[in-house]
């Protein structure tokens, strides 16, 4: 299939062992919700995000007890792990001395000059990278003076000048997000970011919402990045499950034909001529294949309309006319007057078979 959309030509940097950048894979990240201190449950978490297909993980960094942590985490896990700081370069300091793939700081609150310095000559020794973050509420007072209020363009010269600020330090392994609340603001302080310089982008809506809202805000607003060429990594972030986090990320990636990564299930929208259920087997049938990472497509359609064409252009297709159903799979018709039952487990069975599962 053409490539439809022209990615950004950024500069690649490593996080642990992924490449970021470049023509590499857009990579999905996430951050744990739990106190990073509590090692077990940061773990569990962490173990979950990996089974959806989270590949770099973000733990909130608040205190000298999370920081000594961090070696213990990362024994115990499969992906880099980026500690994330405010406020106190001393963290900053600690997460990297203890072995942090990388470290996520807001320059405009770590405060003095001096500090900076300090966390870049440690990063530089140690060979981490630093995630620069700007967001609305940490633009520098001159800036904000010069623009009156915290503007896509603010976000876009706050970001630039800490670049030209950490160069001048000696240091060029970072990577940026610039984030607001709102997809106008988000987009176009990217773009103005991403036309100036070949520094990798994390992308996404912060503070997007829960779940359904956020998740849309989130498709809304990373789309139109993505479609732009822009973004070398991303989060969704929802006030929800962090594992609904890259859920979402992945159908964002999949709708853009960008990654294809696990089971993708189509279904019909429910109108009067369906005859079956197709929401609730449409979601038993998502929930049963979350865990393969083959790339598929599922159709669970509802009547003999668009049921049939659809289905035979999927890998495995299920058409439910009536008190029976007819599977497909690869377009061919091979199984007809199905039960429910009988057909919702063939369908699994011929998915696991393409999977190669058994």
């Amino acid at each position: 299939m053409e490539n439809w959309i022209k990615r950004r030509n950024s500069r690649v940097i490593y996080v642990g062992n992924v490449p970021i950048g470049g023509s590499n894979p857009i990579v999905v990240q996430s951050m744990t919700n739990t106190f990073t201190e509590d090692v077990e449950s940061t773990v569990k978490q962490i173990k979950r995000l990996e089974k959806v297909g989270c590949e770099i993980v973000r733990v909130a960094v608040p205190s000298v007890e999370a920081a000594e942590k961090i070696p213990e985490i990362k024994k115990r896990i499969s992906i880099p792990l980026i500690a994330d700081i405010h406020f106190d370069y001393k963290l900053a300091l600690l997460s990297i001395e203890k072995g942090a793939d990388c470290i996520r700081i807001n320059p405009g609150n770590i405060g003095e000059l001096w500090k900076i310095k300090e966390i870049v000559k440690s990063a530089n020794e140690k060979k981490v990278p630093i995630r620069i973050g700007v967001n609305s509420g940490s633009i520098p007072k001159k800036i904000l003076t010069k623009h009156g209020f915290p503007s896509p363009q603010a976000l876009a010269e706050t970001a630039l000048d800490y670049a030209k600020l950490f160069e001048d330090l000696g240091f060029t392994k970072m990577k940026f997000s610039l984030k607001g609340s709102d997809v106008r603001t988000t987009v176009i302080a990217n773009q103005e970011f991403a036309s100036k310089t070949d520094y990798p982008i994390h992308i996404g809506i912060t503070e997007a919402g829960t779940l359904l809202s956020g998740a849309v805000k989130s498709a809304v607003g990373i789309g139109i990045l993505l479609y732009l060429g822009i973004g070398d990594t991303l989060r969704v972030s929802l006030s929800a499950d962090p594992v609904e986090e890259v859920k979402v990320a992945y159908k964002i990636l999949s709708a853009l034909e960008l990654r294809k990564v696990g089971v993708e299930v189509i279904s019909c929208p429910t109108c009067g001529r369906c005859m079956v259920d197709v929401q609730a087997i449409a979601e038993e049938v998502e929930k049963k294949l979350e865990g393969i990472k083959k790339p598929l497509k599922v159709a669970v359609m509802g009547c003999a309309v668009n049921g049939p064409g659809e289905a035979r252009f999927a890998d495995v297709g299920i058409a439910g006319a009536g008190n029976y159903f007819i599977l497909f799979v690869k377009g061919n018709v091979v199984e007809k007057k199905l039960t429910k039952e009988e057909a919702l487990n063939r369908l699994l069975e011929e998915v696991k078979k393409l999977a190669g599962e058994s």
